[in-house]
Formats: C-alpha cells, structure tokens, sequence
C-alpha cells in the first residue's frame, strides 16, 4: 500500500565516474515524481557543493526538460567524486543543505563509493531523526557491486558493447600490420568489464586479477604474455590482442610496478590507476622478456575506458535504466528508505544498505569474477593461455 509521499522535494544526485545510462534514470525518475505532483531538484555535481553548505548550484527537473535525454552518454547533472564521508563535518553539511533545499527525499546514483554515502547520510539522518529518505541506484562499467549474479550493474553492457567494437578494429590492425596489442580496460578491483570485452570479441587472451593471489611477482604475468605470443607464433601467427583488466595493478606486488606508491588518490583514497600506465609497463616489461628469448616484435599500448564510459546507451541500458529509475521514484515516493534499487529476474527487489556492506571494511561488497563459473571457463578455453 502507497503511502504519503510527504510535503518535500525529491532530490537526484550522481556521482563516481560517468556509466551509460545516468540520464535515462534521471529522467524515469523525474518523470514518475512529476506525475505524483512532486517537485524534483537535480543536485550538480555530486556532493561537491552541497557538503560545503552550497545549495546553489541545482536546476529544476521536469517531465518536458528530460524528455529526450535517456538518448545520450553523460550525465544531466553532471558527476563528481566528492567524498562527503571522508569527515563528520562533510557529512552534517551535506544533510543541513538538505534539509535547507526542502529535500525530503533523495536518489544516488553511483557505484560502491556513492552507495557508501548514501549509506552514511541515510545513517545520519536517522541518527538525528531527521525525515531524510534515501535510496540508491547502482551504476558502474566495472560491474562490480553485490549484487545476484546475471543482474547487472548499469552502463556494463554499453560499455562492454564499445569495448569489444574497438578490441575487435584493433585485432583486424594487428593482423594487417603483425603487431600485438595489449589493451587495457577499466574495472579498478575485478575483471568483469575486461573478460566481458575479451571473450565478446574473441581476444587471444584476457588477465583479470582474480586469476591472481595478492602481491603476485609482475614476472608471473610478463611469462603468461609471452606464453601466449609464443604459442601464438607456433600457430603461424606474428600479431594478437591481449585485453588486461587495469586491476591487475593492485594484484602485482607493489615493489614491481614503477609509480604506484606515489600515485595519485582519488577523494575515496583509490588509486588512479590511470597515473600508474599499466599498459606501458606490461609492454616494456614483456618486449625484455621476449629479448632474452631472442624474439622482436611490436607491441602497442593501448587504455579503453574513457571511451567507454561516456557513450551514448545501447537500448538494454536504456531499458534497464528507465526501469531502475521508475522502481527508485517509486519505492521512495511509497515510503521507502535506505535501500539499493535492484530489479532480479524482471521484479523490482530493494536491497536493504545493511545487507550490502561487509561487516569487516564497514564499505559495501565488491562482486568478484566467479573463476569457477562457467561463463569464465568457456572464456578460457579459448584463450592461448
């Protein structure tokens, strides 16, 4: 039974880093809460303004506005990774701005960080009896939230669609020029956007950092590539692709891999793993090895993710995205709080924020590649491993 969707206004914020699809939960959700008589305020930025108590930088949010926007990559209200979490003060000033905006009711949209906020914020709001509701939307290409297996995480399918595009034009320039490529694609803990662009386009071997123990010598994975080049040259054939997922990074042991202790963090203390040029250090690291075997050939270097992340949506995104939205403005709208929004075998499930956080770290669970599925060994069992 619906209850009182309440006096305030509903809020949207986005934030992490950009998935296909944002829009079109934007605009499902707009227009659900338009149609309850419901104002609905788009939050610019992330968290970026509102926890230093700027409440400025917000647009109004209408049916007629976001019409058309489900169509296109990006995000309607921009992104950003502020941390409100990193400080108590942070935190406060972000439920006071709220409040000051007559934010009764809020929708994240984001990855595991993002959910992490509005975790804490609905927390807060509890603590303080406060009427915030907040619910989340979960978005990421990494696909790494924990959730049932087979439901995705948003923005994965468009992204690994366009991945596996761009992997299968570099396969075709390998073979024309004999050269190797090796491609490295975003999932900063687990591999699932890698194996996903791997297996889809038919790369002669994928790495994902599930395969690896913690601390692994980068040697271990310098000789599973030349392994593969090798056979590869048994088979007659000079050129190949080899897709590494960039969270291979946080598997190899530190001492190996040039840069990493003083890379640049992002505001949730991660890694930019983009600072640290994987792709660069594999090559180079592989082109010595083969040297010493008295093997020349040309590798080339290349990182797909931002190409990725920002594309328009592939109508599975646009539906399931549309879907996720209308499920968020809903649930919230009927009286629903601190849930992540999730839709399992075509049925809307809220998934309480408590039964998604590991009790250890207090963050909430990342979805690992399961190695033991089928799904991975089918994979492998393609690959010139």
């Amino acid at each position: 039974m619906a209850t009182s969707s309440g006096s305030g206004k509903l809020g949207i914020v986005v934030g992490g880093g950009p998935a296909p699809g944002i829009n079109s939960v934007i605009a499902a959700a707009t227009t659900h809460a338009a149609n309850a008589g419901v104002e609905v305020v788009g939050i610019v930025d992330g968290y970026s303004w509102l926890m230093k108590g700027d409440t400025a930088h917000t647009v109004q949010l209408d049916a007629a506005s976001t019409e058309w926007i489900h169509f296109r990559g990006g995000s309607h209200l921009g992104i950003a990774r502020a941390n409100p979490t990193k400080d108590a003060a942070l935190l406060e000033a972000t439920l006071q701005s709220l409040e000051t905006l007559h934010i009764d009711k809020l929708i994240s949209i984001g990855g595991d960080d993002t959910c992490f906020s509005a975790h804490k914020l609905a927390e807060l709001a509890a603590k303080k009896g406060r009427a915030l509701a907040v619910v989340h939307v979960p978005k990421t290409i990494d696909n790494d939230l924990d959730l049932p297996q087979d439901t995705f995480t948003f923005g994965f399918q468009t992204a690994r669609h366009v991945g596996a595009g761009i992997t299968a034009n570099l396969m075709v320039d390998a073979k024309t020029t004999s050269r190797w490529y090796f491609v490295v694609a975003m999932g900063r803990k687990a591999g699932h956007l890698a194996l996903g662009i791997g297996k889809a386009a038919g790369a002669t071997v994928t790495l994902i950092p599930e395969e690896l123990p913690k601390n692994v010598p980068l040697k271990t994975v310098v000789d599973t590539l030349v392994a593969s080049i090798q056979k590869r040259q048994a088979q007659g054939r000079s050129d190949g692709v080899a897709v590494l997922a960039e969270g291979l990074v946080e598997s190899i042991n530190e001492a190996d891999l040039e840069g990493l202790a003083a890379a640049e963090r992002d505001e949730h203390g991660h890694i930019r793993i983009a600072e640290i040029d994987f792709g660069r250090i594999m090559k180079q690291a592989v082109q010595r090895r083969l040297g010493e075997l008295g093997i020349k050939i040309t590798i080339v270097s290349k990182d797909i993710g931002y190409e990725l992340r920002c594309a328009d949506p592939i109508p599975f995104d646009m539906e399931y995205t549309r879907d996720l939205g209308y499920c968020a403005a809903r649930f919230i709208l009927d009286g629903g709080r601190s849930s992540l929004i999730s839709i399992q075998d075509g049925v809307f499930e809220p998934i309480p924020f408590a039964d998604i956080m590991d009790a250890e770290t207090g963050r909430m669970r990342v979805r690992m590649v399961d190695i033991a599925s089928d799904r991975y060994k089918i994979a492998r069992s393609y690959m010139l491993r």
